[in-house]
């Protein structure tokens, strides 16, 4: 199916990897970067079969969900029939539902479709009833990078299960901004080398699996406070600091062969003084840097042409003129793609860029659907597609995760003392219900006590459970962030952050807190705790980790990937004895 393959050169253990993890497609023995220094027939026979407007378009992406309706989803049909575009990114909606969709677009198309998503946590960052990993600040703290390379494996065969050939991820940004409203918890952390390792293991894994992958968002998002998904940011940086943190990762993933880098919306005046230009739209840094200086051959994407940090200076199409103009591949979704391929059109009549170099960009385009196999597109089999998806293999690595990133940053001693039948509270804040954490823990310390915390909870509440609290030995505490998005600082209240201060002083007092691990620098005296355990989300994968090592099940092993404030700064952990 996919070209350049062979099963007698492939390793007995690669193979063995690959039938276990059930991808159904033979690993390429070429890279995407590699093969693009071959003749390839296909292309050029497609290339020239194609009209003047179709290959203009072969370089958009649009929009596509299962969650809309009807009516939106053959209006993306019709763009597709009409315009012939060369791909789509979906969004929100349901595996079963995508996969049928594809099905139906595919049809549509005269030269398959790329089909993308935004996973960077793997189906579940889009999809209902999917599986998701650990978020990549959680992965930040592991320290045996073959899991994570799992993980890429895992998550490319789920998505060419479900028809996607093209993950925009790994998200590459050096986040040392803790304030950072956008990347954050989507970052592997702030050490530019840790960044750059876990993103090359999770790149290589989804390679390995026959995904094109893209890195994200050169050359670099991870120290601005405004998201650009509703203003223009800007990196006030020197070009020395930008060469030697930001763009750090991204020059690691291009000699590791990435074979996607997708460009930021972010105004850099350092490396170009043009003002209020988004670097999607920079000729100097897209061709100038990326292409020329550090010799990156894959295919550059825009980031979303929709997005306020583009459109609000550069509307009406203006932008994507501009970002083909400056030398991105691919434009994501375009406000209005009929009217972007009509004026990159013009752009190109009025030799705005070269007629070769024009036509390497869509054969560039074509090159990656022959890597992938599309020139012999198959339609997705949704027979057993949930099933196949949500395996238990894939449930079982998330828990692996889980345990390998789950930090100890102080208390070791404490917790080997601890007495399953001593009197325990086990206290979960930020919650209206009991949690996972206590229900597992209560199995364990048999004379213990399950309360909660709202994020709100009345001050006479408090005082009343902290008169109750003064009869137990032990205090085991969980600290939830409940929100979808785990920000910075936690949503509780003066009160009950005060009333975690006044828990941590406690002298036999364990906390594991579930949520970004930035929030620890909001909780003035946590410190205090007899242990504590980063435990970055508030899922019950992370919930069972902080449960296998206060049980003594497990010895965390995980790192701290960011500076948190004084007490807590990256690379702490404590190894248990």
């Amino acid at each position: 199916m996919t070209p350049y393959k062979n099963y007698l050169y492939l390793p007995l253990l690669a193979l063995f990897c690959l039938i276990s993890l059930g991808v159904s497609a033979q690993q390429q023995q070429t890279s995407f970067i590699q093969s693009l220094s071959q003749q390839n027939q296909w292309v050029d026979s497609v290339y020239n079969k194609l009209s003047k407007k179709q290959r203009v378009a072969q370089l958009l992406f649009v929009r596509a969900h299962t969650n809309k309706g009807q009516a939106y989803a053959d209006s993306v049909g019709e763009v597709i029939r009409h315009q012939q575009v060369g791909g789509l990114v979906f969004f929100q909606g349901g595996p079963g539902r995508q996969a049928a969709l594809t099905n139906t677009y595919q049809k549509l198309a005269h030269v398959p479709l790329i089909v993308a998503m935004d996973g960077e946590w793997g189906l579940g960052m889009r999809l209902d009833s999917t599986i998701s990993f650990p978020y990549q600040m959680t992965l930040g703290a592991i320290q045996d990078n073959n899991l994570i390379y799992k993980m890429g494996q895992e998550v490319a065969a789920q998505f060419k299960r479900i028809g996607a050939q093209m993950n925009f991820a790994p998200d590459m940004d050096v986040n040392n901004n803790p304030d950072n409203p956008v990347i954050n918890y989507r970052s592997f952390g702030d050490n530019k080398y840790n960044v750059a390792q876990k993103g090359i293991a999770y790149m290589q894994g989804m390679q390995s699996g026959g995904l094109l992958t893209t890195a994200k968002h050169f050359p670099g998002h991870g120290d601005t406070n405004v998201d650009s998904h509703q203003d223009l940011p800007q990196l006030p940086f020197t070009r020395t600091r930008l060469d030697s943190l930001e763009e750090y990762p991204f020059r690691e993933a291009i000699a590791a062969g990435i074979s996607g880098i997708m460009i930021a919306h972010m105004n850099i005046p350092a490396l170009d003084t043009t003002p209020r230009l988004p670097s999607t739209l920079s000729h100097p840094i897209i061709t100038g840097i990326l292409k020329d200086s550090l010799g990156f051959k894959g295919l550059v994407v825009s980031d979303a042409m929709e997005m306020k940090g583009v459109t609000k200076y550069f509307p009406n199409a203006e932008a994507d003129v501009r970002a083909f103009i400056a030398g991105n591949d691919i434009l994501e979704l375009s406000e209005n793609s009929d009217r972007a391929i009509k004026l990159i059109r013009k752009a190109i009549r009025k030799d705005k860029v070269a007629k070769d170099e024009f036509i390497a960009r869509v054969k560039k385009v074509l090159a990656a659907k022959y890597w992938l196999g599309l020139n012999n597109y198959q339609p997705v089999n949704t027979a057993n597609l949930s099933t196949d998806i949500n395996n238990p293999a894939a449930k079982a690595l998330v828990q692996q995760l889980g345990d390998a990133a789950v930090t100890l940053l102080k208390g070791d001693t404490l917790i080997n003392s601890l007495n399953p039948n001593k009197r325990t509270a086990l206290i979960s804040i930020g919650v209206t219900e009991l949690t996972p954490y206590q229900q597992q823990l209560g199995h364990y310390f048999t004379n213990s006590t399950p309360f909660y915390v709202g994020k709100d909870m009345p001050v006479a509440d408090m005082n009343a459970m902290l008169q109750g609290l003064k009869g137990f030995d032990q205090v085991i505490i969980g600290i939830h962030d409940t929100r979808l998005r785990p920000g910075s600082k936690l949503d509780y209240s003066t009160n009950v952050k005060l009333l975690i201060a006044e828990l941590s002083a406690h002298p036999n007092t364990v906390v594991s807190v579930f949520a970004n691990p930035y929030t620890i620098a909001g909780l003035p005296g946590i410190e205090k705790a007899g242990a504590l355990l980063a435990c970055y989300q508030k899922d019950e994968f992370m919930q069972q980790a902080a449960y296998k090592v206060i049980t003594k099940q497990l010895k965390p092993t995980g790192k701290l990937p960011v500076s948190v404030n004084l007490f807590f700064t990256n690379g702490m952990g404590v190894v248990m004895r």
